[in-house]
């Protein structure tokens, strides 16, 4: 058995046509393998780059257009009985030719494709082609057979599998690929091979157990051997001839348990699986890391409806989650080094799940390798997102083709909790205007109500499937009950202010979000626009959000005071966005256990936008980051409106008793105490404990004077809560004292505060690109100070350190305001 990859040597051209410009017709441009047709011809300088200013306007020809890869290569007959091309990953509608003869043909960027072609290669120079008939044109063909169907965005792409997101989304470009996006290459094997290896792992009390599922493919009809070890177990099974199934079992005593990330270590074992000749001789192998750990969701009814609690290892698991969606927009450019980056600030922000959103696509090994071996729990939705799909043919099949490929892929690894059916379209059924033109033709309801439910029952019993995000668990339920199952949260964004969060008490949050634009660096680094404002052409570009600066207006003029120019209003839609999500998030939290999660949309961008990102486009972390961090602390403390008045509570998501006093007071923004008293906490592990705090605290002399806060005896960052909003709080003008000294890697950036400072933030990227600060948004009194660590690849100068536009808070805007 040998595999050999067919990376090198291919050429790239468009097939002629109205829409091809003249510098790119009858050219053969190097191609990248995997890649796609963008990438290709922008290191060949023929296209600029989609994610600059407006660019993406004047490459949509790139998706109405036929495509084809050529390489040759050399090839010398061995003695395998069989030689089979393996294409891992097509996008999307491709045949395949070797030596002028086609040998197969796809229609799915979700699946991959082996075709036999040992009788078809040649002793010396071989010619492989793979041609791309346009995305656009396949998926309109369907659509004007099958009859439209509603969906989110005036484009095709639910009549094709393929990414959707490549048809642009509100927080996307419209970029429709083509290309090898994934490995290809010869496979060449004798007598049988392993066609899938799908171990299902499971543990009762102290025993570990791994079933170990096997398909083999044959060239002949021999008697085969499977050989399987792990974690000192091992088992071997035969295969008779005739016969291509087989199941293994293997029992491990004692192993040491997987846990999600905070909840414990993240263990794995190497699972070898060996496949043998009668004789012994090894024809195939296989190889993965497993973890032993017990999933369930409990979705019982009780007395506030019915539950979504995730239970792992029987521990109740409150999920402190993100949404995921592709990193770029030209998968190629996603390595496992960018998502190592990405998982860091996902852990660093206290996330322990990532939702891979059903408008994206299955991401590599790599990403669930990382999430295994960081303790990352995902939940994966299949591959449908806000659109009415078809469930004719071909799609049917399609669907069920790869859906039970992606589960065979994906069931070993330990960090996978969840399959999800579908985002947003049970939803949209209901609730979208969609029954009347959809006039009783299908929409998906049989793929997440059947055919996805029983494959996963089928092929991946150990993990529970939940049909729709979002969905209440019954037919007879709105889907988007918040007493129920999973729910989303957009009227918040959409057309009320974000104190409405707290008017939910949802069993588990889905998605909800707040936009903000990207770092500075990176909206002038994708951006020329000279002067930029929030409405110039380039910014209204990388806008895609229906009335997006619209309604990031609304949230200033109801919370903060009115920018004087851009480098304040970038500074105060950040901040706004980075207090929505923690306004909403600690309100959630502060209802544990009624609530068992909250998956904020969205962890990251696939190109530099205005956006619900907490990292934006060029992996920069925005305000919203760091609020991220505070408010999915393992223990919080948070102040909360409650009856009429205000209470502290106390979450603690740890597996240790929280036992430790606060001092809440009540003082004036100059720092003078009118009211105090001290607290004792003693949270149970993985609870929540709500202490009313007495009219004294919660009412004040003067809203627009005052505030209260919380400051635990122990690490916990403090609480605070302001009775007014900023735009109407006599903040005095800011008054500090800064300093910058060079550290070991950095500098170091020290506030001294004269007067109140609120929420303090330093934006050094600025100064250099590769800037960054350990944190921000911090708020301090009269006499206290905070330190500010620095990174970047150069010393910056240390005035502009300390000054307008690099150090911000709200009160340098304006001063007594109201």
């Amino acid at each position: 058995m040998s595999q050999r990859a067919l990376h090198d040597g291919w050429v790239l051209r468009a097939v002629p046509g109205p829409r091809v410009p003249p510098e790119v017709a009858d050219r053969a441009v190097p191609a990248t393998v995997p890649g796609c047709v963008h990438t290709d011809l922008l290191a060949a300088g023929l296209i600029p780059d989609p994610f600059v200013d407006d660019n993406e306007n004047r490459l949509g020809w790139i998706g109405r257009t036929d495509w084809v890869y050529e390489t040759t290569f050399a090839w010398q007959p061995g003695d395998d009985e069989r030689v089979d091309l393996v294409c891992a990953g097509l996008d999307t509608v491709a045949t395949v030719t070797l030596n002028g003869t086609q040998v197969g043909r796809t229609e799915n960027q979700h699946r991959g494709y082996r075709f036999t072609v040992g009788p078809l290669l040649r002793p010396g120079a071989n010619t492989l082609a793979v041609r791309f008939d346009s995305a656009y044109r396949y998926a309109e063909a369907h659509r004007d057979r099958l009859g439209d169907r509603p969906n989110a965005y005036p484009e095709p792409f639910h009549f094709i599998r393929k990414t959707a997101c490549n048809f642009g989304w509100d927080w996307g470009p419209t970029v429709v690929t083509a290309g090898i996006w994934q490995e290809i290459g010869l496979h060449a094997w004798s007598a049988a091979r392993l066609a899938t290896v799908r171990p299902l792992v499971t543990v009762a009390g102290d025993t570990g157990r791994v079933e170990l599922h096997v398909e083999v493919e044959r060239a002949a009809e021999v008697p085969l051997a499977v050989h399987a070890t792990v974690a000192g177990a091992a088992v071997e099974v035969t295969v008779p001839a005739g016969e291509r199934t087989a199941v293994a079992t293997l029992t491990v005593r004692d192993p040491e348990l997987w846990w999600p990330v905070g909840y414990g270590e993240q263990p794995l074992y190497d699972l070898t699986v060996t496949l043998h000749a009668e004789d012994g001789r090894v024809l195939d192998g296989w190889s993965r890391r497993i973890g032993f750990r017990s999933v369930r969701l409990d979705t019982a009814p009780d007395a506030h409806g019915s539950a979504f609690t995730l239970h792992v290892n029987d521990v109740p698991v409150f999920v402190r989650g993100v949404n995921w969606i592709p990193d770029d927009a030209f998968p190629n450019r996603v390595t496992r080094q960018r998502l190592a980056e990405r998982f860091a600030q996902a852990v660093g922000a206290n996330v322990n799940l990532l939702r891979v959103w059903g408008g994206g696509r299955y991401e590599s090994v790599d990403f669930y390798q990382l999430a295994d071996e960081l303790g990352l729990l995902v939940q994966q939705d299949f591959l449908f997102a806000c659109a009415a799909y078809p469930e004719e043919e071909p799609f049917r099949t399609e669907v069920e083709a790869e859906a039970r490929q992606q589960v065979t892929r994906l069931a070993g690894h330990p960090s996978l909790v969840l399959w999800t059916g579908n985002n947003e379209n049970i939803w949209g059924w209901h609730d979208w205007g969609w029954q009347e033109p959809l006039a009783g033709r299908t929409w998906g309801r049989g793929y997440y109500l059947e055919l996805l439910p029983e494959i996963v029952g089928e092929l991946d019993p150990t993990r529970p499937y939940w049909p729709g995000s979002p969905w209440s668990g019954s037919e007879d339920v709105h889907p988007n009950d918040p007493a129920h199952g999973t729910t989303h949260i957009w009227d918040v964004w959409n057309t009320d202010d974000y104190p409405k969060y707290r008017e939910y008490v949802p069993r588990f949050v889905a998605e909800f979000g707040y936009q903000a634009p990207p770092t500075y660096a990176t909206l002038r680094r994708s951006i020329s626009d000279q002067p930029l404002v929030h409405d110039s052409p380039g910014m209204a570009h990388h806008q895609k959000a229906v009335d997006g600066d619209r309604k990031l207006q609304r949230g200033l003029d109801a919370h903060l005071p009115a920018p004087a120019d851009f480098d304040d209003w970038h500074y105060l839609t950040q901040l706004n966005q980075a207090r929505a999500i923690q306004l909403g998030v600690e309100h959630f939290r502060s209802h544990r256990p009624v609530c068992a999660g909250t998956i904020v949309w969205q962890l990251n961008d696939c190109w530099p936008v205005t956006s619900w990102s907490a990292v934006d486009g060029d992996g920069r972390r925005k305000p919203l980051w760091y609020a991220l961090r505070r408010a999915y602390a393992d223990r919080l403390l948070t102040v909360q409106p409650r009856d009429g008045g205000l209470a502290l509570v106390a979450v603690n998501e740890t597996g240790a008793a929280w036992q430790a006093g606060a001092m809440v007071t009540r003082l004036t923004l100059a720092g003078e105490p009118r009211a105090t008293t001290s607290v004792d906490l003693d949270v149970p592990a993985y609870s929540s404990v709500v202490l009313a705090l007495p009219p004294e605290l919660a009412r004040p002399d003067e809203a627009r004077r005052e505030l209260l806060v919380a400051e635990p005896w122990d690490a916990t960052e403090r609480a605070l809560w302001f009775f007014a909003e900023d735009r109407e709080i006599e903040w005095p003008a800011a008054e500090l004292d800064a300093t910058v000294e060079p550290v070991d890697g950095g500098q170091l950036v020290r506030v001294a505060a004269r007067t109140v400072l609120r929420d303090l933030t330093l934006f050094p990227d600025r100064l250099d690109p590769s800037a960054e600060v350990d944190q921000a948004l911090v708020t301090l009194l009269p006499g206290e100070s905070a330190a500010f660590t620095v990174r970047a690849d150069v010393p910056l100068d240390p005035a502009a350190l300390t000054r307008r536009p690099v150090l911000r808070c709200v009160n340098d805007i304006t001063a007594g305001t109201g």
